[in-house]
């Protein structure tokens, strides 16, 4: 009869009204799982592969950039603090300058702001290569040396003329004490006429120099 009829057409739209609802959330549940989804699967989880393969490679990045900052800058020699009298002596000589720790240390920080701290540390891994007497020690300090200072692969290789290189490959086939020892004097020169001047003049050393001199008149 009719009105049964009318009855089933009517449970039928209740029907359709409360599914929906239902269907239009999943819809908006895949949606947004789309938007939030990965490039490899359709899931959000935090188990998802190529989420994880992100977190491993953020956290490379994060470690490596803590490890660059932990290396920071090589330790200078342990030194008192220069006198007045030292720091004058300075002006007299660059040996003078060479002798003493203070001087060193004072001259490797002006190195270091024109970015040629390498050929302090050159020279002084030499001068310790210089104390050594045992033969297996000898070897390892001046094969890193030569990876260090001397290969052209090293951003912190020295510059060296043909010459100097040629007797130190032919040194390094048995190394010793004096393995380096033009090199050292290439470097020791070139320090001295070409950056000892512009620390003579630099405001490292006339503030050094200043800072001593109001110490000793308020002394």
């Amino acid at each position: 009869p009719m009105g049964s009829e009318r009855m089933e057409m009517r449970k039928r739209q209740m029907s359709t009204a409360q599914e929906t609802p239902g269907s239009a959330q999943a819809q908006n549940n895949m949606g947004n799982r789309g938007s939030n989804a990965c490039c490899f699967c359709w899931c959000c989880c935090c188990s998802c592969s190529c989420l994880t393969v992100r977190n491993q490679d953020e956290e490379r990045v994060r470690r490596a950039s803590h490890e660059l900052q932990g290396e920071g800058i090589p330790n200078c020699e342990e030194s008192p603090a220069p006198t007045l009298e030292e720091v004058n002596a300075w002006a007299q000589s660059f040996d003078k300058l060479m002798l003493t720790p203070a001087g060193r240390n004072a001259f490797r920080e002006f190195l270091r702001t024109e970015f040629s701290e390498e050929n302090m540390l050159f020279w002084m891994a030499c001068e310790e290569l210089k104390q050594e007497s045992n033969k297996s020690v000898i070897e390892e300090k001046a094969r890193l040396i030569y990876e260090d200072y001397i290969s052209i692969l090293s951003p912190k290789e020295v510059s060296l003329d043909s010459r100097v290189r040629e007797v130190i490959n032919r040194n390094m086939l048995e190394p010793s004490q004096h393995t380096f020892d033009d090199a050292q004097l290439q470097i020791y020169t070139l320090m001295h006429r070409d950056s000892y001047p512009r620390f003579m003049n630099s405001a490292i050393y006339k503030d050094l120099l200043r800072s001593l001199s109001e110490k000793s008149i308020e002394a």
